[in-house]
């Protein structure tokens, strides 16, 4: 498991994009967890996000929200570095 865990809600519009696949090969200290429901469901309804080390990253469609997710995780990562 990774030192920065992303929680997504598998009915979010993040999931158009193969998120596990595309960060865990990208970023090997990361663990993507599918969720059923993360409880946001207004967030959920209306924009992609996901949850980094319990931090809230959203954006206005799925690949700006999986670049504002890789910004998280650097700055995740700059904390062990």
């Amino acid at each position: 498991m990774g030192i920065v865990i992303i929680d997504v809600c598998d009915g979010n519009l993040i999931t158009t994009l193969n998120i596990e696949e595309i960060l865990e090969k990208e970023f090997p200290e990361v663990a993507v967890l599918m969720n059923e429901c993360l409880s946001y469901c207004g967030l959920c309804a209306i924009r992609p996000y996901a949850l980094v080390n319990g931090k809230r990253v959203i954006g206005k469609t799925p690949e700006d929200c999986l670049n504002n997710i890789r910004a998280a995780i650097k700055e995740e990562l700059a904390v062990f570095m």
